[in-house]
């Protein structure tokens, strides 16, 4: 049973505060995005709205993102920075780092096989890679399969809402799809206010932390992109690219570019950025 103080996610409210945020924790919402894009012109940098039980919350691509309540965490953050343009194309793939460190920070024995296969694997076992991955531009993995994604939109005075949805004690009979997991699932201990206290804090302030690093430029700035590019468990595999056209093709991922585009090599040899797509990593090359 959650005490008071862990229901009000205190630590999450310390971190808001003292980067000058402001701190909304709503018992029920349809959507912390559109509840935080709605008042972003009067709210500080670094504020923040947060529910245990949003009703009508969506990803990217229009999909929809549903939860039973209180079992999972939907968490907006408002960034109203001096970006340029390629750098708020960062901020999807910064907020998916700041995610993945959150997420392996609660999660017990974060290093092992790599439960989604990767096509390196060979006959002794297979590969040892982390068991949490982010997956381009922004899907956080465990053992393989998804367990938070972030969506991004621009607000009305042109900050940006970095949104969040964290599954945290979806029983596997309960959740959305058959690729999905939840912290309970994936071995977290802790009841689903203590679990998003925790993650909530830390990715608020890994998320703070990097657009600072990006305002400022230079060596600050290319330490954030080079943490994001090592993070992603996208490079080097092979995907199943689908583009916003229907158009799908198998290729494979080869890196990040600067504008935060992930590289692909398609069957011919052929390199490009791509901006904007649905990856699905396969099982083998």
């Amino acid at each position: 049973m959650s005490t008071p103080e862990q229901a009000d996610l205190p630590r999450s409210r310390a971190v808001v505060e003292a980067a000058g945020g402001r701190f909304d924790r709503r018992d029920r919402t349809g959507s912390t995005n559109a509840d935080l894009l709605a008042v972003a012109p009067d709210r500080p940098h670094g504020s923040v709205v947060v529910t245990l039980d949003q009703t009508a919350g969506r990803g990217r691509l229009d999909r929809t993102w549903s939860a039973p309540a209180g079992q999972a965490l939907a968490a907006s953050v408002l960034v109203r920075a001096d970006l340029d343009d390629r750098d708020r194309g960062w901020l999807p793939l910064v907020a998916g780092l700041a995610m993945r460190d959150a997420v392996t920070a609660v999660l017990p024995d974060t290093t092992g096989p790599d439960r989604a296969s990767s096509p390196t694997d060979d006959a002794a076992g297979g590969t040892t890679e982390p068991r949490v991955l982010v997956k381009w531009p922004n899907d956080v993995l465990v053992d393989g399969r998804k367990v938070s994604g972030i969506l991004c939109q621009v607000a009305s005075d042109g900050s940006v809402v970095v949104g969040a949805g964290v599954n945290l004690t979806i029983p596997a009979d309960r959740l959305p799809t058959p690729t999905s997991t939840s912290l309970t699932v994936a071995g977290a201990v802790d009841d689903a206010p203590a679990l998003a206290d925790a993650v909530l804090s830390a990715a608020t302030s890994a998320v703070l932390e990097a657009v600072a690093a990006l305002v400022a430029g230079g060596h600050a700035a290319q330490t954030v992109r080079s943490r994001v590019q090592g993070a992603c468990g996208t490079i080097g595999r092979r995907v199943r690219l689908e583009l916003p056209d229907g158009t799908v093709e198998e290729v494979d991922a080869t890196g990040i570019d600067d504008d935060g585009r992930i590289t692909i090599r398609d069957r011919d040899g052929r390199s490009r950025g791509v901006a904007v797509g649905d990856l699905t990593h396969l099982r083998y090359a």
